[in-house]
């Protein structure tokens, strides 16, 4: 089977169904009235990448003369030891690089592989939300994470792959000490099950599943387990900063999208629009944050016509997936832990309102009239200007020249304390401009100061900026340099307006009176070489590469702009990746005939082998094997398989499980769960497996008795080893 076929048959052959899909939507978003997916959770897309590889392979592959592979550190304090190294760590070291929580009692396909032990051997979730150490390193910040469960020796992994503009969702299997660990992609329809926006997810605060909920980190605690370096009482800051970068992640596919289709296609005007919205956002980044209004130039390059083709393709707006999580704590109602193991693995259970399969509505629409439509863009793809990216251009442009510079001038109040050492201004100017400070004064003297509050116009508004004299200040003159919180004065540390100028000095004078005075506030326009080196970028051969109708090229595109700049980007870090063998499936995919010994057995194969006809044992892989092997492992989970499918004849509020197929899949089949329920082909699945049960004990099933024990009591869908 060739790899391209191999790519596409779970998500069309396997599901058959691919047709009946174009039929039952009929017609798209925009003439059904309704905002289109930015990430439709029907389409994956492709299982394997088209092109590049995933940041992990990039990180862990390895050549020594000949063809890559991956090398993996083990055990998993030395993978993460790793990744550290990578990164640039926090200022003032209170939190690692690489953020870890502890989840003994999750909602992963993985949350039953410890029973009954979850304590002792808890699920990890790690996650990048740090820069780059450096310029040569990869761009892990936001882009990588990993769910180990020891147990099963199992690492998951989301990754982003740049050349793609999407995640990849990766196992490796045989993770442990002697082990040899092997990387697979994954089945993405599964993974879309619950990562509907094909990104990472997350819970909502309080994050009462992982350990920074008190009692599970006492239980984690009695466990006498070892947690490969992670600590296990921890407060409510490891699970913030995952939840905020994985926000953040959820981000990029629509920063993508735009990138490729709101400007249009491979059109000039369209390549000038991107390179119009790539120099936006290195303002936004140099500026920390500022939006730059624009120019007329920006306007009718950039900001009307991509108004116009947004407006023209998503008429209403861009649906938005969901990252977050309902907050859920696995011991609310348990008094105390059962001591018996049958009973303990029941703590597994997902209740249906906290399962992730469960259909997330848009947690937003973005739409190209909205007062913030353009901030969204270019704030989006400054998240993919890294810190030592952006510090680097700083450096470059302030040591530019010749560059015009120019003066903006305010007229100032200034209130002395009566110990006479601070003087407090507040200074104001054209355009509604405004500056608020204080200097500390020795002998009557500025020597230091704080800009409160600086807003300019064109869109700038800074505060916290540090001053410190440059020069001999006298009682009623001063020149002062800004510099940003932490920062030398000077260089990098030159704060700078919304448009990516460098604030380069203030110079203060104190009128006879003592209260009165004037502040001129001198800028460097140095962003205008960034901005001439762009537009060669855009006349130059490499324009259609650069800006054309792809996935934002972030590091060719960058490696562009410095070399045009006269200063060329160290050389990359791990392009080993570049000599992996072909990028391999978990199993390869078998058409819907070949699995089952019977027209029973195979009646599931449509619906049920995207998810589980795998290698893997997580979900349960019960169309796995030879005929004979499907079938009898299709009657021993018959109890679990009718509980699933009688779920969608119950009102949502009396589930006790989630249906299955996932209603968030169905579309995928041609239906909705309504269609579901009613459909001659779940009827005849309910009914085999009713007949199954029967034939086994001689009685009619009930759904009722079948959940008297609760669904994790039910014997599991694989016979045990």
């Amino acid at each position: 089977m060739s790899p391209r076929y191999s790519r596409r048959i779970l998500p069309a052959v396997v599901l058959g169904l691919a047709c009946a899909l174009t039929t039952a939507s009929g017609s798209s978003a925009a003439e059904r009235g309704v905002p289109a997916w930015v990430v439709d959770p029907t389409r994956p897309g492709d299982n394997l990448p088209r092109h590049g590889r995933s940041l992990f392979d990039r990180l862990f592959a390895v050549s020594r003369g000949g063809p890559a592979e991956i090398e993996l550190p083990v055990p998993f304090s030395a993978l993460l030891a790793r990744i550290e190294a990578q990164l640039q760590p926090a200022a003032d070291g209170s939190l690692p690089a690489v953020k870890s929580v502890l989840i003994p009692l999750g909602r992963s396909l993985q949350r039953t592989a410890a029973a009954p032990d979850y304590f002792a051997f808890p699920r990890v979730v790690a996650a990048v939300d740090r820069p780059p150490a450096n310029a040569a390193a990869l761009l892990l910040k936001d882009r990588l994470y990993i769910g180990y469960q020891e147990r099963s020796a199992v690492l998951e992994v989301i990754s982003y792959n740049e050349e793609e503009g999407r995640f990849e969702f990766q196992l490796v299997k045989d993770y442990r000490t002697g082990g040899r660990p092997r990387v697979f992609y994954a089945n993405r329809m599964l993974c879309f099950a619950c990562h509907q926006n094909g990104a990472p997810i997350f819970a909502r605060a309080l994050w009462d599943e992982t350990n920074a909920n008190p009692r599970l980190a006492s239980e984690l605690l009695a466990s006498g387990g070892s947690f490969h370096g992670i600590t296990a009482k921890r407060g409510v800051d490891l699970p913030y900063t995952i939840d905020n970068a994985s926000d953040r992640a959820n981000g990029f596919a629509l920063t993508q999208l735009l990138w490729r289709q709101g400007c249009g296609d491979a059109e000039p005007a369209a390549q000038r629009c991107r390179a119009g919205l790539f120099a936006a956002s290195l303002r936004y980044a140099l500026s920390g944050g500022q939006l730059w209004p624009g120019d007329a130039t920006f306007a009718d390059a950039v900001a009307a016509p991509l108004i116009r083709e947004a407006r023209r393709r998503w008429p209403q707006g861009l649906a938005i997936g969901n990252a977050d999580l309902p907050n859920r704590d696995p011991l609310a109602g348990v008094a105390e832990l059962p001591a018996n193991p049958a009973r303990r693995a029941g703590l597994s259970h997902v209740a249906v309102a906290f399962d992730p399969l469960l259909p997330r509505a848009a947690v937003d629409i973005w739409q190209p009239e909205a007062p913030d439509a353009l901030r969204r863009v270019t704030a989006g793809l400054a998240e993919f200007i890294s810190e030592a990216d952006r510090q680097r251009l700083a450096a470059i442009l302030a040591g530019a020249a010749p560059v015009a510079g120019s003066e903006i001038r305010l007229a100032c109040r200034f209130e002395e304390d009566a110990a006479g050492s601070l003087r407090a201004f507040r200074c104001t100017g054209p355009g509604n401009g405004v500056v608020e400070g204080q200097v500390e004064l020795r002998g009557g003297r500025p020597r230091a100061g704080l800009l409160t509050r600086l807003t300019l116009p064109g869109g700038t508004a800074l505060t916290g900026i540090e001053l410190v004299t440059s020069g001999k200040p006298t009682t009623t003159r001063a020149t002062l340099r800004p510099r940003r919180a932490g920062t030398n004065a000077g260089g990098n540390g030159l704060p700078r307006t919304a448009a990516g100028d460098a604030i380069v000095g203030l110079d203060l004078t104190l009128a006879a009176d003592r209260d009165s005075g004037e502040m001129g506030i001198r800028l460097r326009h140095d962003f205008a070489v960034a901005q001439r080196a762009i537009d060669r970028l855009l006349t130059g051969p490499a324009a259609a590469a650069l800006f054309g109708a792809a996935p934002f090229p972030r590091q060719p595109l960058l490696q562009a702009l410095f070399a045009e700049l006269g200063a060329p980007l160290p050389a990359a870090c791990c392009q080993a990746a570049a000599l992996l063998p072909p990028a391999r499936l978990e199993v390869a995919a078998v058409a819907p005939e070949a699995a089952g010994s019977d027209a029973a057995s195979r009646g599931f194969q449509p619906y049920c082998a995207a998810c589980h006809q795998s290698a893997e044992t997580f979900p349960p892989n019960f169309l796995q094997g030879n005929a004979e092997e499907v079938t009898a492992r299709l009657r021993h989970c018959a109890p679990r398989l009718y509980v699933r499918l009688a779920m969608a004849d119950e009102p949502p509020a009396r589930r006790q499980k989630t249906p299955m197929p996932p209603e968030s899949l169905l579309p995928v089949f041609g239906s909705d769960i309504d269609g579901w329920r009613n459909s001659p082909a779940r009827k005849a699945l309910l009914a085999q497996v009713g007949d199954w049960l029967r034939a086994e004990n001689g009685q009619e099933p009930r759904l009722e008795g079948l959940l008297a024990g609760g669904y994790e009591a039910l014997r599991p869908c694989l016979p045990a080893h």
